[in-house]
Parts: C-alpha cells; structure tokens; sequence
C-alpha cells in the first residue's frame, strides 16, 4: 500500500540574521525543489561582479538600507525599503549596498530547470561565476557580536 505525503508549509524568520561589521552573508530560509527563499545581510559592497543566472527567474526585496542594481549597459535602479527587483532567467546584473548600515534583503527564486547543476551564475563570457569568489569580490565576513536583524 503506498502512503500518500502531502507537502508541509514551511515557516521562517529573519530574526536570526547577523548584522555584520565587514562583508555579506547568505541564509537559507527556505526551499523545496524549484523555490528558495534567502536572507541576505551586506555591511558594505554587494554581488560585485556582472552575472546572470540562466535557469531560475528571481527576485530580490530590500528589507532594510539600499541597494543600487545595474544591469550590463550599467542602468541604474536604486531601491530603498520594501522595494524589490524581478531579474528573469538570462537578465545581467550587479547590485551594491548604496546606503547608510547593512542592506538587509530577501532574495526569492524559482527555478526554471531542475536537471542541471544548482550553480548556474555566470559570468559575460558564460563561465560559472560563484557568489563567495574573489571574481566576486568576497571579503571575510565580521558578524556585530550579539546583533541580529528585527532585534
């Protein structure tokens, strides 16, 4: 007899976030199978260097300081608190934090195709890209002892 499972809701939190002194971090809040959920915490730059990502659509929803998004012919789109971006599969971009304190966001995507590899960022020239590079400017993360987001 085969026992039917049906999907559970999956509650999360941003209380637990770190607010950081140098560097971003990136929290798993959320996932099943083609969405993820993502708190992301940056004390000073961003995704630094221009990427797409080929096989999910998604989104990033600023919660908390700014961020400034340019796209490959370097647009500008600055968003501020409760405002978001919708970056579809194959659209370039970078973003920064252009504000005063941590840029706190929730980064929300669907992937389009799950028979590949989860990596999928990449570069102009088309090769991988990953988020925690030098290419990318990652910087050692200082977490602010005892502070956390919504504290």
């Amino acid at each position: 007899m085969t026992t039917k499972t049906t999907p559970k809701a999956q509650a999360f939190s941003m209380k637990e976030l770190e607010l950081l002194a140098q560097g971003r971090t990136t929290e798993m809040l959320a996932r099943t199978a083609t969405t993820t959920i993502i708190g992301k915490v940056y004390a000073e730059g961003g995704e630094n260097a221009l990427h797409t990502h080929v096989r999910q659509d998604h989104s990033f929803f600023v919660v908390a300081g700014e961020a400034t998004f340019h796209d490959e012919d370097d647009k500008l789109t600055v968003l501020g608190p409760y405002e978001g971006i919708l970056l579809p599969a194959g659209a370039y971009y970078w973003f920064q934090s252009s504000g005063e304190g941590n840029l706190v966001m929730l980064r929300f995507a669907g992937l389009l195709d799950t028979s590949g590899e989860q990596d999928d960022r990449l570069n102009l020239d088309g090769g991988l890209l990953p988020g925690d590079s030098i290419e990318n400017k990652e910087v050692e993360r200082i977490p602010i002892p005892g502070a956390f987001f919504g504290q």
